[in-house]
């Protein structure tokens, strides 16, 4: 069997020495390797196979490093990170140690910005290319955009300042992977863009100007009336043409012929000065492989599965997630009261919202990944008397904060955010670490904060969220829950108040989500040493039961607080604020994430936040007094 032409390309610089006509070659190897290695370790697969084409040209056709490729949702970096010195590399992929599934500045001089949550990559992109201006240099600086980034606003602000400041050195690739355009229209379009976009045409189009201004006023307007309808009739970039870009697409985005021939074209437009440029290029989520195809939604992110049948490996039978708990409950509540709505940015499986969708299409609200909109929007329908349900991922609610603050907290207003994938997130790493929702959320005015110990308690959580007039926040974990038996009947908590799970003398462990289990694990242990110690479910952040923590405080000589989340402002913050304002001297420790980036692979036992590190913290605090 021949050795693949991929085995042979430790970087770009190796890709480019080979002839034009291998490779497609090297793409199709690229697609093969991507699923032999995904099929055994797990990751993102379709939107990676349906960016091999345009990554590798790009690779191919412009000078990288030196050109800077700033990728969007780093989802679809796989093969730029085979092409890149990482192919033997992915066995580790999202394990501590490992490569990251997304784009990081520290793993390699070709991952030149960040790539975890999506939007970024114009602004960044454009930053760099004003930057190496100021520095004196003429490299181009190139954002690839797709899967459904181009929904976030902030995308379209970049465009519009790009377009303003008419940045020559600029090129934005559209990977447009949605299904909106027909094959026909992208056919024509993909035709006329690779022949509009060569050195004769660009001549042509700059004469057909030239004539156009000079004729006479009444045969200008009616050229100029000719010129935009051909415009509107022929091509989708008219947005792109208006915010002065330079359009050229659709393309067809899978052949590689015509991706090769576009960017050099495109190359040769930009040292013509006629830049920026918006490439639109027409790709297939999965394509290549006939099950992501048929599904990319399914193969989207998956865990090992058999290449041949599509087969995944037997899940583990086990308590269900959260985001289904969560799910199935605002569904029985929705169904109870019409004023509950549920909204979503772009993560309507993820956040469980498309089994609400299927039973309330009519109140049911996706706006795409524009996390701002979706806050204010849940506002304006607070306004207007409903109960909005806006599920965001704790990490990409803090993309939204001055909307959380200026538009729900200050007036007040009944919005309930569902934070799913609170805590440590595992493979997906920094970009995804939900660890700084409780302080970025406590601190704002009116705001509840919660966060349910296990499953059971997070169905009573919600309809307290619901229920309460003004703005509530649930955050709770990735993954399965406990297995804890489920109450019947869903009903609010009592507002404000902890749960007193197990009295004690020696030391007050206050624990709150998702490490309120491990804390009581924790003290059955001390307690076979000797050490007496009570369990408090805090259940609420904002507002504190301070009233039970000072009782415990009072009969213990030591207060311990738990949380999944960083050390700064956090829950534990909160408990010594609450000691200092009451005048209580009491000794404190607070157990916590450690105040620093936390890269992919970790959980809450490698911090000490399991049983057996909660209670070798706790007697090891004691033993010092």
């Amino acid at each position: 069997m021949t050795e693949r032409l991929l085995y042979g390309i430790d970087s770009p610089a190796d890709l480019r020495k080979l002839p034009r006509d291998q490779v497609e070659q090297v793409a199709n190897e690229i697609r093969s390797e991507i699923l032999e290695r995904v099929s055994q370790t797990g990751g993102h697969l379709a939107s990676s196979l349906g960016a091999v084409e345009l990554i590798t040209a790009l690779h191919y056709v412009f000078e990288t490093p030196d050109d800077k490729v700033v990728f969007d949702v780093g989802h679809q970096g796989y093969p730029h990170k085979m092409l890149t010195g990482r192919r033997n590399q992915f066995e580790g992929i999202g394990q501590q140690e490992g490569i990251s599934k997304f784009l990081r500045r520290s793993e390699s001089p070709y991952d030149t910005f960040g790539a975890g949550h999506a939007g970024t990559s114009i602004s960044a992109a454009l930053g760099m290319a004003r930057g190496m201006r100021h520095r004196g240099e003429d490299s181009l600086a190139i954002a690839f955009i797709g899967d459904g980034a181009m929904t976030a606003g902030m995308a379209f602000e970049a465009l519009n300042h790009a377009g303003h400041i008419q940045e020559k050195n600029l090129i934005v690739i559209l990977n447009d992977n949605e299904m909106s355009i027909s094959p026909n229209v992208g056919a024509l379009s993909s035709y006329l863009s690779r022949t509009m976009s060569a050195p004769m045409a660009r001549r042509i189009k700059g004469w057909a100007r030239d004539f156009i201004t000079s004729m006479p006023g009444d045969m200008l307007h009616w050229a100029r009336k000719a010129e935009e309808s051909l415009k509107v009739f022929f091509s989708p970039g008219l947005l792109f043409e208006a915010l002065s870009f330079r359009y050229v697409g659709p393309i067809e985005g899978h052949r590689m012929d015509v991706v090769l021939e576009t960017f050099e074209n495109v190359k040769q437009m930009i040292a013509a000065g006629d830049g920026p440029v918006l490439i639109h290029a027409l790709t297939e989520k999965g394509h290549g492989y006939e099950p992501a195809e048929r599904d990319p939604l399914k193969y989207h992110g998956v865990t090992k599965f058999n290449v041949e049948s599509g087969q995944f490996a037997p899940k583990k039978t086990g308590p269900p997630a959260y985001t289904r708990v969560f799910s199935d409950t605002l569904i029985r509540l929705a169904r109870e009261d019409e004023r509950i709505v549920g909204i979503t940015a772009a993560m309507a499986p993820g956040t469980g919202l498309d089994r609400f969708q299927a039973e309330f299409p009519d109140r049911f609200y996706d706006v795409g990944i524009a996390e701002q909109h979706a806050v204010t929007f849940a506002a304006g329908l607070a306004v207007e008397g409903m109960k909005p349900v806006a599920a965001i991922y704790s990490t990409f609610l803090q993309r939204a904060y001055d909307q959380v603050l200026h538009d729900v907290c200050l007036q007040n207003l009944d919005v309930t955010f569902a934070l799913d994938r609170g805590g440590l997130v595992g493979a997906d790493g920094a970009t995804h670490q939900g660890v700084y929702d409780y302080s970025y959320l406590r601190s704002l005015p009116n705001a509840v904060v919660m966060a349910p110990k296990d499953e059971n308690e997070l169905q009573h959580m919600l309809a307290t969220a619901i229920e309460y007039p003004g703005p509530a926040a649930i955050r709770f974990p990735r993954g399965a829950g406990l297995g804890v038996p489920m109450d019947p009947e869903i009903k609010p908590l009592s507002f404000g108040e902890a749960e007193v799970l197990r009295d004690g003398t020696d030391v007050l462990i206050a624990a709150v989500g998702s490490v309120v289990h491990p804390a009581l694990e924790a003290a059955s242990e001390l307690a076979s040493q000797g050490i007496s110690a009570a369990v408090l479910n805090a259940r609420f952040v904002r507002p504190l039961d301070r009233e039970r923590i000072l009782a415990l405080t009072g009969r213990c000589k030591a207060v311990v607080t738990v949380e999944e989340h960083t050390a700064a402002g956090g829950f534990g913050s909160a408990v010594l604020e609450a000691l200092s304002e009451a005048g209580v001297d009491a000794r404190t420790l607070c157990l916590s994430l450690p105040d620093e980036i936390i890269e992919h692979g970790y959980g809450p036992g490698d911090f000490g936040l399991d049983a057996d590190g909660i209670a070798k913290s706790v007697e090891a605090f004691l033993r010092e007094a």
